[in-house]
């Protein structure tokens, strides 16, 4: 029988051909027998659809199940109550205010006093030597405890006495100790020179220095000078009988400031006009005008200032005590009003919840015209031609992309109008982040083509992180934890909307098809790299370990050394398939690799500034992966058989070093180099309860956790629950986030978490591997490259990922000493979500859609 015909009701109809599907960039598979096999032929359509996109169903139940767990914790989660506003009434003596009755969780016991002046209004006196208080103007900050240094002014700093002989906004001279001093925000020079470093400066205090000392001020990093001690060097100005930073004069808005330091709690600080025999007021004492005051800061909570009638009315926000219950002792003089926690409704402006409902609207419509049962939907009233339905299919598909694109492009903007509400104080509720974090794994799997099983399990693992950090704020005691929560799912429909517009763009034939040649994608890797060179520099200048601006450039750089990787092991996996290039191709490697061995140096050395060396580990984990993959794809066994005896080794000796113990490891002087006391601590945490605190609260947690939780549910009855002795962890949001995890969820639990990350690795390798094959199978020198370099990255990415997880469940489990790395999808990480794992998953995707082509 001729299988191009059919029996249906004993007559033989004839069809159309049946050739091999077509997909369209941007668009689902299409073919001209797609609708009637749908609705003539054996096995059903919904069979079929099951069948195709089994992995898709897959994560969609899980997404949903664990969507639903973070929707049962809200459900669940008690009500809890802050103050709204501090009512301060005036008295005839000054009121003292502290930690319990402003509600600020990091506020000292006894903070600050306020009375009310006849003639100034509202003054306010800081009586805290470690907690400042910063007082926001219209034209800058003012921090309690710091004065400006004028010319001809005198400082004294203990006993010590140093008169200002010149000061602008940039630089300070002065006199005393013995010598002649100038500071201008970043090098103090000591009688015209520059001061030798400290004998116990790093490698990173050593370079910023160098560097401070030849480049302009403007491109200076700003470093303190510390008065106290007995050694005059780097920027420590010694002071006989005072501890180190028992003083600071540091860079400020542009201006110098001098304030107290940390050792400095009984240290007299004065600066007078004229001598200071005569006595003075301590600038730790004196008191600020509340007059034109906008707002307080005062250990991570914000009150915003305002007069009503007599009294002082205080707004807290960011970080607020909760309550039980609206009640409260209070002192006299002092009211609060209170308000619930809102976790479903905030008030926030219309235009955050107009936009989520465009992107969900979009959705649903979308996935409604890709549902096979829509044409069988539109003719269930009516006998047609079986041509028909194929024909609303292949129609249809236009329109669902313009679907996609508007969903994708309203959940970007919600995402960021998130972002933006958050960063003016004014976050929505969790219920709004809920739905946000549900539209941006909707948009992943309503994305045409199949769903990569690094994809499937990366949205998995967010979904499952996005439910420790709701847990995480619900848990606890004040408003500040749910931020984690809010902003990772605001970075996660931010990070989904702009990768798939970009897909959806990038999938179209007239889509700029030479920015997508080889030379547009070198200069687009040029300009990353530019770009993640300036982002380190200014973490380096102006940033900490922390990062610089509210991210972490170590994320794009990550990403950037990825991709340049990947792009010269491509060129030079196809030296040899190019006839008559070789030369060329050998000269723009050696062109390419150079600045890739820069970039690492100097990644290396922005690594160094911070006090961790997991960043080097990092590193080292990427390179023998990225290494063995190379050796893998060029068959050079004897290389990759080597790589596999190092990682061995390296496996090895860390079994030794726990085995050995801290009395013989003690007398090793690389340990003793090299962050000796974390080895310490590692090896024997009970010597050190101080500086161990982090590993054994871990400990701890992980024990109460067992293998079903906490609760003997597997954390399903402590869902919104608080969890007091977990969120005593340090850095429980970050690097000890797994500790959590295992203390709520148990073993158990963290089983089929290792279960995902195995799978995202695996998946990430998997395409990597087909990746490799077509590039074997490619006959042209410029679609060879494409995939390589494909492969290449995905395989470096995962190196970085896999060096991730190690990392992180090594340090929570003890197995090596405590480094900071956050765990992927787990932590509160939002610039390694967002400038790391979602472009590596979106690439992941590229590089299968391009498989059915």
């Amino acid at each position: 029988m001729d299988p191009r015909k059919r029996q249906s009701g004993g007559e033989a109809t004839a069809l159309p051909s049946v050739r091999p599907a077509r997909t369209r960039p941007g668009a689902e598979r299409t073919g001209t027998a797609s609708g009637t096999a749908g609705t003539m032929g054996k096995p059903s359509v919904l069979r079929q659809a099951a069948f195709r996109d089994g992995m898709r169903i897959a994560a969609g139940v899980l997404l949903a199940g664990l969507l639903g767990l973070q929707l049962l914790a809200l459900w669940r989660a008690p009500a809890m109550w802050q103050a709204a506003e501090i009512l301060v009434k005036p008295s005839a003596q000054p009121l003292v205010l502290g930690r319990h009755e402003l509600a600020a969780p990091h506020a000292e016991r006894r903070q600050f006093a306020l009375r009310k002046d006849g003639r100034q209004g509202w003054m306010l006196r800081n009586l805290s030597s470690s907690v400042p208080v910063t007082l926001v103007r219209r034209e800058g900050e003012l921090r309690s405890g710091s004065a400006l240094p004028g010319a001809g002014k005198q400082m004294r700093i203990g006993a010590a006495v140093f008169t200002i002989s010149h000061a602008t906004d940039d630089s300070l001279s002065f006199s005393g100790a013995g010598h002649h001093w100038h500071y201008d925000g970043a090098t103090l020079s000591r009688d015209g020179a520059a001061q030798p470093p400290c004998a116990d400066a790093g490698l990173a205090a050593r370079a910023l220095g160098w560097w401070n000392r030849r480049m302009p001020l403007a491109l200076s990093a700003a470093r303190s000078l510390n008065f106290g001690g007995n050694v005059h060097c780097g920027n420590r100005l010694g002071l006989a009988g005072e501890e180190t930073g028992a003083a600071l004069l540091y860079r400020d808005h542009g201006r110098l400031r001098l304030a107290a330091g940390a050792e400095g709690a009984h240290t007299a600080l004065l600066l007078a006009s004229g001598r200071t025999d005569g006595g003075g007021n301590d600038i730790r004492q004196q008191e600020y005008a509340l007059d034109g005051v906008e707002a307080l800061a005062v250990g991570g909570t914000r009150f915003y200032v305002a007069v009503r009638g007599e009294s002082l009315v205080l707004q807290p926000g960011r970080k607020v005590a909760l309550h039980g219950a609206p009640e409260i002792q209070l002192p006299p003089g002092v009211e609060w009003q209170w308000r619930q926690r809102a976790l479903w409704i905030a008030p926030q402006s219309p235009a955050l919840w107009f936009g989520l409902a465009i992107a969900l609207c979009a959705l649903l419509l979308a996935r409604m015209l890709a549902s096979p049962m829509l044409p069988r939907l539109h003719l269930a009233g009516a006998r047609q031609a079986v041509a028909r339905p194929a024909l609303c299919a292949q129609t249809a598909q236009p329109w669902r992309t313009v679907l996609l694109a508007l969903a994708a492009a309203a959940l970007l903007a919600s995402g960021v109008a998130s972002i933006v509400a958050q960063r003016m104080g004014q976050a929505p509720g969790a219920a709004y982040a809920l739905l946000l974090a549900g539209g941006a794994c909707a948009l992943w799997l309503s994305m045409p083509g199949r769903l990569p099983l690094a994809v499937a399990a990366g949205l998995t693992l967010a979904a499952t992180g996005l439910l420790a950090q709701l847990e995480l704020g619900l848990a606890a005691g004040d408003s500040s934890w749910l931020r984690y929560y809010l902003k990772t799912a605001a970075l996660l429909a931010t990070g989904s909307g702009a990768i798939q517009l970009l897909r959806l763009w990038s999938g179209r034939h007239d889509a700029a098809p030479a920015l997508f040649a080889m030379r547009g994608i070198e200069c687009l890797l040029a300009l990353f790299a530019a770009l993640a060179l300036l982002a380190l520099a200014a973490q380096v200048l102006w940033g900490d370990e922390t990062g610089v601006f509210d991210m972490q450039p170590v994320e794009l750089a990550k990403l950037a050394l990825a991709t340049l990787s990947a792009h010269c092991l491509a060129l030079r996996m196809g030296w040899h398939s190019a006839a008559g290039d070789g030369a060329a191709l050998r000269l723009r490697w050696l062109q390419l690799i150079a600045p890739v061995l820069l970039f690492l140096s100097l990644l290396g050395l922005a690594l160094v500034q911070v006090d961790d060396y997991s960043p080097l580990i990092l590193l080292l984990v990427w390179s023998m992966g990225l290494a063995l993959a190379y050796a893998c794809a060029a068959r050079q066994r004897w290389l990759a058989v080597l790589l596999l005896c190092i990682a061995a080794a390296g496996a090895g000796g860390i079994v030794l070093l726990r085995q050995a113990g801290p009395e013989r490891l003690a007398h090793l002087p690389v340990l003793r180099a090299f962050y000796a006391d974390r080895f310490q601590v590692w090896l024997d945490p009970a010597r050190h309860p101080h500086t161990g605190q982090q590993m054994l609260l871990g400990a701890q947690a992980i024990s109460e956790g067992g293998w079903r939780g906490s609760d003997g549910w597997f954390g399903l009855s402590t869902l919104g629950k608080a969890a007091p002795g977990a969120l005593a962890i340090p850095a429980v949001q970050d690097d000890f986030a797994p500790s959590f995890f295992l203390n709520r969820h148990g073993l158990t639990g963290a089983l089929a978490l290792w279960t995902m990350q195995a799978a995202l690795v695996g998946g990430l390798l998997l395409t990597a591997w087909r990746c490799h094959a077509a590039g074997h199978a490619a006959r042209d020198f410029r679609q060879a490259w494409r995939v390589r370099f494909r492969c290449f990255a995905l395989c470096g990415g995962a190196a970085f990922v896999l060096g991730h997880l190690l990392l992180s469940w090594g340090t929570n489990l003890a197995i090596f000493p405590i480094m900071g790395q956050p765990m992927s999808f787990l932590s509160a990480g939002g610039s390694h979500l967002l400038f790391f794992l979602l472009p590596l998953l979106a690439l992941d995707a590229l590089s299968t859609a391009s498989f059915e082509e």
